[in-house]
């Protein structure tokens, strides 16, 4: 039981309220013209964004921050069972739909469902509870044993989350979830090689998705020298890089950005956004942001009573530490692009509830502390 509801972690309240203001107003200046230009309104994507998105995302934090932690360890497998089914509906027809060559999203009438969103978190959290549960049951006279099946369980896991991720194909989430689940396994107290050999395994893997689909060793190419093809390929970068120089120190100001020769510029390109109208002064602050969202979610993770919640917390903060810097690693040419959203500032709804229910889970965890 908590101790005292007091001691709830504020800070992450503060620091996740800021974080989903700051998306509000990027994104009420991005998408105005937009949005005046297909629906003959200027908030229709913000609405979009606060009664699809931040609304359900809050209801269902509060509803994850309410439910005991041995109750959600218990049926988080189920969750994830469900999820990979719901993830493998978007290869039906008329349920699935696919946009640019990519099947990640399910058709729910008037909005869209993208499952792999919410894969990142049950994932998080069942490993969580299944890692937590192996290793206290591990003995010393049988340690290696147990280890070693623990080790060819998670590969068969790993394998089977991985090849329905290949198959959409959403190689950029598919990296977040292994790099998260091989330190979720390695913080769980496992052997030190099994996670060497699994870094191996994972680098072995995208050698061979690059291998088997030319367009992904094309991109490795424009990072690496964007202006291979600087009209097509290397564009979005290019753009990028322009849009986020142009910031200066204090940037433009709220809706002064060129968004419109930024591809994506509500999703994948929203920092660039950001910088460009808030600066170096605004992006130091939203990085800023995001390291103490990590440091309060290490925390948490550090004081917590078991092994399970210990796991979780850090699972969740380290999902979001590394999205964040995917993102803002992508638009400042430091990492190849790709299609992964920044937390609680990029435009759609289902990240946006799956981050906003993980901070539920460690809100949750810290009222144990």
């Amino acid at each position: 039981m908590p101790r005292n509801p007091s001691h709830l972690d504020y800070a992450l309240v503060g620091i996740t309220v800021s974080l989903l203001v700051l998306g509000v107003l990027i994104i009420s200046s991005v998408s105005a013209s937009v949005s005046q230009e297909r629906f003959g309104q200027t908030l229709y994507y913000l609405k979009h964004q606060v009664l699809l998105g931040i609304l359900p995302g809050v209801i269902l934090a509060i509803v994850f921050l309410k439910i005991p932690l041995n109750f959600l360890k218990k049926r988080v497998p189920v969750l994830f069972l469900i999820n990979l089914g719901v993830l493998g509906m978007v290869f039906l027809p008329k349920i699935g739909v696919s946009l640019g060559g990519a099947a990640r999203w399910i058709n729910l009438g008037p909005i869209s469902l993208q499952p792999t969103e919410f894969l990142k978190l049950t994932f998080i959290l069942y490993l969580a509870s299944w890692l937590s549960s192996k290793t206290e049951k591990v003995t010393l006279t049988k340690k290696s044993k147990k280890f070693s099946q623990t080790l060819v369980a998670f590969l068969i896991v790993m394998g089977l989350t991985s090849l329905l991720l290949i198959r959409q194909p959403d190689i950029s989430t598919l990296g977040v979830i292994v790099l998260v689940g091989i330190l979720i396994y390695f913080l769980a107290g496992t052997p030190l090689w099994h996670s060497i050999l699994m870094i191996l395994v994972m680098i072995a893997g995208l050698l061979v998705l690059i291998k088997i689909a030319p367009y992904r060793a094309e991109r490795l190419s424009v990072f690496f020298n964007p202006e291979i093809d600087p009209m097509g390929m290397g564009y979005q970068i290019k753009q990028a890089l322009i849009t986020v120089g142009s910031g200066g120190i204090t940037g433009l100001g709220l809706g002064m950005s060129k968004a419109g020769f930024l591809p994506r510029s509500m999703s994948d390109s929203i920092f660039a956004i950001f910088a460009e109208e808030t600066g170096f002064i605004g992006s130091l602050i939203l990085i800023s942001l995001f390291l103490i969202f990590f440091w309060r979610g290490f925390k948490i993770a550090k004081e917590a009573q078991d092994k399970f919640s210990q796991l979780a917390a850090l699972g969740i903060s380290s999902w979001i530490i590394i999205q964040a810097f995917v993102n803002i690693g992508s638009m400042v040419g430091i990492l190849p692009l790709t299609g992964i959203p920044l937390p609680f500032i990029s435009y759609g709804g289902s990240h946006l509830i799956s981050e906003l229910i993980g901070v539920g889970v460690l809100l949750n965890i810290s009222k144990h502390l």
